[in-house]
């Protein structure tokens, strides 16, 4: 019974659960970028340059041979790795902006009402000289 009773705690303490909450977000989110990209960013983008689909962008090595129907074509689809170099930027902003919020919310101000440190015993020093000075 100890070894339940201790994944329970486990489950319960909460970081679990954010954990969990931040992995099917960042599912969710994931599905909202690459409808993003794919339909609304890189379409005007093939449009301005002549109708270039960068998905279908590709190097081909070998050509598909239609006399064989055995041997297909070996390209190398760089289109797609333009693709998911848009999204990681766009999902890193993101997460940028994310964190910059957060951490802005943390920061705590500094107490307004503290008083004013007092002066090294130097400038103390110096204070009183400069005194002495003006009282002749």
């Amino acid at each position: 019974m100890g070894m339940f009773s201790e994944f329970r705690e486990f489950i319960a303490r909460g970081n679990v659960v954010d954990l969990a909450v931040g992995v099917i977000i960042g599912a969710a989110f994931n599905d909202i970028v690459k409808v993003l990209v794919d339909q609304v960013i890189m379409p005007p983008i093939g449009m301005l340059l002549s109708g270039v689909d960068f998905a279908k962008l590709e190097w081909v090595l070998k050509a598909d041979d239609p006399a064989t129907k055995a041997s297909e074509a070996v390209a190398i689809q760089y289109g797609a790795l333009v693709n998911a170099g848009i999204k990681f930027v766009i999902v890193a902003w993101v997460v940028f902006l994310i964190v910059k919020a957060v951490n802005s919310l943390r920061r705590e101000p500094p107490p307004a009402d503290a008083a004013p440190a007092p002066p090294p015993p130097q400038e103390a020093l110096l204070g009183e000289i400069r005194d002495l000075l003006k009282a002749r």
